[in-house]
């Protein structure tokens, strides 16, 4: 059996010549005076990295080296120890073997954490090594909120089942038992969970028989758990009293926010509540409450996208607009250009439902149609204000895009959105919307239209061989020269809980009114603009865009595809 050992860390290190002995002395002297562990000092430097140590080690140890990044762990193994101990330990159970369990340990010279490790699992263990990284990343995902989860709705069911319990308690009311109401624990580690899985929308839906739980990943719901549906009411009236909503209207649908503190950071949370066959489903947005990182560099455009809109956000005035359907990211290319455009010399305001990035320095309006506060009342009013910059957060109707466009006449740059497939489609869309033909061609400048496409994990990425349908996409929109060495595709691992993806990033076209459009869309044969803007936009269009993301093996074929199946070209 493998046991920890003392050892000098650093002439092991120099010893596998992976240091110097110079640099092993200087970062003994930082040691020394900061207190940081000296492997981390290394690490700081960039002379060594964690994994470089860690088979090092491995190696003095005679014991297994595991890259959890791609280690299939199994979540019933790793929890015979429980959470607590696994993170004060620093360890995890990893397999079960003849010899007895397998157990990593990101410091394996702990020899008290070995003898703790064993008793606590009363069995014989086998060490390995781990990295500190990839262990933190793997507790995170085996010990993850569902089971606690599961045990609070449980605990809810039994609570609300007993007639004795008061139903101020359960939900917290009460501001003495807030904090330790069942629902109250139940639901901050739904959103506890939501942000480790990097979830941008909760959706508490109620069923027959059950409650379910669905998080929104990278675009795609899943199923995070499902409970008693008898929770769904005190679910769904806690939400509503922590949104200010009426809790005593469940026939009607209604809309709120509120900030929620967790343990890393406060998050802002838009509600939406809908009353469905078996009570109120509750879909929540979660909104970062900073625009810090809202930078047009961070967009990922394509250099001759980001440069068109670079030209159009640097004139006085004029119009441009961004359009896609819901959650394709559009609000963060807008902020991404107010980001650009926010200073001292101007004044932006924006007009938005609702206001979902706070950035200083803006002056920020919420439209709230209750009080007769609406898109159209809220742009005259700050037309009034003496603006260089509106943002209008979308082109609704007629009235709101007719003022719009006035005031990108008279000497204002006006961004907003609008529903439509296409860029090309836009200038049509807005005629239809019954605004004058010649105020579209003086007043627009640029269209953006974007689409979202999930990234493939890259630890994770593997070769991919294409079936007949997706060669014969790739040749339509690339030709027949198409490198398939490139295609590639995710298996799964720990790093992105195995869906084989991790985050998104946009795909785009875009349409810059040049003299050739403004002379065609002043032609009433629509005809005619279609044909020179197809000429315009040839080679450069959303599936276009897909396809050079596939080349570059950051995402799938599939994925391309099904992009781009909802657009029209």
């Amino acid at each position: 059996m493998t046991r920890p050992q003392r050892f000098r860390l650093g002439d092991l290190l120099v010893q596998d010549a992976l240091v110097s002995q110079e640099q092993l002395d200087q970062a003994l002297g930082e040691q020394r005076s900061s207190g940081r562990k000296l492997g981390q000092v290394l690490i700081d430097h960039g002379w060594i990295t964690e994994a470089q140590i860690a088979k090092a080690v491995a190696r003095q140890l005679r014991a297994p080296f595991i890259d959890l990044a791609h280690f299939p762990l199994r979540p019933d193994l790793a929890q015979l120890l429980p959470e607590t101990h696994a993170r004060r330990l620093r360890a995890l159970v990893l397999d079960d073997g003849p010899a007895g369990l397998l157990v990593g340990f990101a410091d394996p010279t702990d020899i008290y954490a070995f003898d703790e490790a064993a008793r606590l699992l009363k069995r014989s263990v086998e060490l390995a090594v781990i990295t500190e990284t990839h262990l933190q990343t793997a507790l995170d995902r085996v010990y993850s909120s569902k089971q606690e989860i599961e045990g609070l709705a449980r605990e809810l069911t039994s609570e609300l089942a007993s007639v004795e319990s008061d139903l101020g308690d359960l939900l917290g009311i009460d501001a003495t038992s807030n904090e330790d109401a069942p629902v109250v624990r139940l639901l901050y580690s739904v959103f506890e969970q939501a942000l480790r899985l990097r979830a941008s929308d909760i959706h508490i839906e109620p069923q027959e028989k059950q409650l379910r739980i669905r998080f929104r990943i990278d675009g795609v719901l899943h199923v995070q758990t499902e409970a008693d549906s008898k929770i769904a009411g005190a679910v769904a009236l806690r939400l509503k009293l922590m949104s200010g909503l009426d809790i005593s209207e469940k026939r009607l649908p209604q809309d709120g926010r509120f900030a929620v503190r967790l343990k890393d950071g406060t998050v802002d949370v838009r509600i939406s509540t809908l009353p469905s066959q078996h009570g109120e489903s509750v879909v929540m947005r979660l909104l970062s409450q900073s625009a810090g990182m809202l930078d047009l560099a961070r967009l990922d455009m394509p250099p001759r996208m980001r440069e068109a809109l670079s030209r159009a956000i640097d004139k006085p005035s004029g119009l441009i607009l961004v359009t896609g359907p819901t959650g394709s990211g559009k609000t963060t290319t807008l902020y991404g250009a107010l980001n650009a455009l926010n200073s001292t010399e101007r004044k932006i305001i924006t007009v938005e439902d609702p206001v979902e990035y706070r950035l200083p320095g803006l002056n920020q309006v919420q439209v709230h149609e209750k009080i007769d506060l609406s898109f159209e009342r809220v742009l005259r009013s700050a037309l009034r204000q003496d603006p260089d910059v509106i943002l209008v957060g979308e082109m609704r109707d007629k009235t709101t895009a007719e003022i719009g466009m006035r005031a990108a006449m008279t000497g204002h740059l006006v961004l907003s959105t609008l529903h439509t497939n296409d860029a090309l489609s836009t200038p049509a869309r807005l005629i239809d919307m019954g605004v004058p033909r010649w105020m579209v061609a003086m007043s627009l400048q640029l269209v953006v239209a974007q689409r979202l496409v999930r990234t493939l994990c890259n630890n994770c990425a593997v070769p991919h061989e294409p079936t007949p349908q997706e060669l014969v996409w790739l040749r339509q929109m690339l030709g027949e020269d198409v490198d398939l060495s490139r295609l590639r595709h995710g298996k799964g691992c720990a790093e992105c809980n195995q869906l084989g993806f991790r985050g998104r990033t946009g795909v785009y076209e875009f349409l810059e009114m040049t003299l050739p459009l403004i002379e065609a869309l002043s032609d009433p044969e629509p005809g005619v603009f279609a044909r020179v803007g197809r000429q315009h936009m040839a080679g450069h269009t959303l599936k276009r865009d897909a396809a050079r993301l596939v080349m570059e093996g950051r995402t799938t074929v599939d994925e391309a595809m099904r992009v781009s199946a909802q657009v029209d070209e």
